[in-house]
């Protein structure tokens, strides 16, 4: 079932040098207990479609000028202002980009916690309190009571994390979008913290939405995977055909360019050359074709759409890669 239907998504930020067009058609699904990976490099879009869904896009200098979203079939870009708490905390929460930073460095964790359990549930301090206690506790946060006491700064940035998804998860989404929560923190630390996330979403039944520009994270807890480059999605598919199947020559690209050792010594790194283009003034045709092995003089006049290429799997590409990797 779905919970989550965005449709032609357009967001453009209107800036003194001129219109970027930070995502640009984007149409995707969240399922019902499933999780939904969003790829690509910095930039590319990702967390303007994640602030989208949350209507979090500054405007100005950010508009939202085309396209739905879709909640369980009611569109929230028609939601009166006052519904939105309700939405953004019972039926959507997200975890933000920086944990170092995410955090209100003048408040107790206490205080941060039972703020929100006290505005969303009216219940009084000891409750809040009570329900706080629970939440480090099911994130396993150690010694969680003596631990509502410190300021963020006094956290390691893996608690911090912990921190960010109890509040995320007080009020019970149904859907939790994770924007690239596990980019400061170092190996060990961002493994406990998938497995935290996905051990929460079982437990729940929570879709997820994890943003990520890592191959990696995406193999380990996606069902269904997106790949954007330059604000549009270019190649939508489950996990095990993306990385079997994949026929985007992006999307290619990406994989082979995940490290590799071989007989004992460092595989020479594969890269792409070229830059992302600019999205004040993107180029005529496939956007990645100044920078695809495969590009012919049609992928530089005609923009590609995203069309199927086989059961639940579509991809943009003019000429789609027919070989496995």
């Amino acid at each position: 079932m779905a919970l989550l239907e965005v449709r032609g998504l357009k967001v453009h930020f209107h800036t003194e040098t001129g219109v970027n067009q930070a995502v640009d058609d984007v149409s995707l699904t969240v399922e019902e207990g499933r999780t939904l990976g969003i790829v690509g490099e910095s930039g590319c879009g990702k967390s303007v479609t994640a602030l989208s869904i949350m209507r979090l896009v500054p405007d100005p200098p950010g508009r939202i000028i085309a396209g739905q979203i879709l909640w369980n079939g009611r569109d929230v870009m028609k939601l009166p202002v006052h519904d939105l708490p309700e939405f953004r905390g019972r039926e959507v929460a997200m975890i933000f980009q920086d944990p170092m930073t995410s955090l209100n460095p003048v408040f107790t964790i206490e205080r941060l916690l039972c703020e929100v359990i006290r505005k969303r549930f009216r219940v009084g301090k000891a409750e809040a309190r009570k329900r706080a206690l629970e939440a480090l506790n099911t994130v396993g946060i150690p010694d969680a009571e003596s631990r509502l006491g410190n300021y963020p700064h006094e956290l390691s940035g893996g608690m911090k994390q912990r921190i960010l998804i109890a509040m995320a998860l007080l009020c019970e989404p149904k859907l939790l979008i994770a924007d690239e929560p596990t980019t400061a923190l170092d190996v060990t630390i961002q493994k406990q913290i998938l497995y935290l996330m996905k051990n929460l979403q079982q437990k729940n039944n929570m879709a997820l939405m994890l943003i990520t520009h890592d191959i990696g994270v995406i193999a380990e807890t996606c069902d269904e995977v997106a790949v954007m480059y330059a604000g549009r999605i270019v190649e939508r598919t489950d996990v095990y055909t993306l990385f079997s199947h994949n026929r985007h020559p992006y999307t290619r690209s990406l994989l082979t360019s995940i490290p590799k050792r071989g007989l004992g010594k460092e595989v020479p790194l594969p890269t792409i050359e070229g830059s992302v283009p600019s999205l004040f003034n993107p180029p005529k045709g496939c956007r990645f074709a100044p920078r695809c092995f495969r590009r012919q003089e049609r992928c530089l006049l005609e923009d590609p759409q995203l069309l199927p290429v086989a059961e639940n799997h579509v991809t943009a590409c003019h000429f789609p890669l027919e070989d496995a990797v």
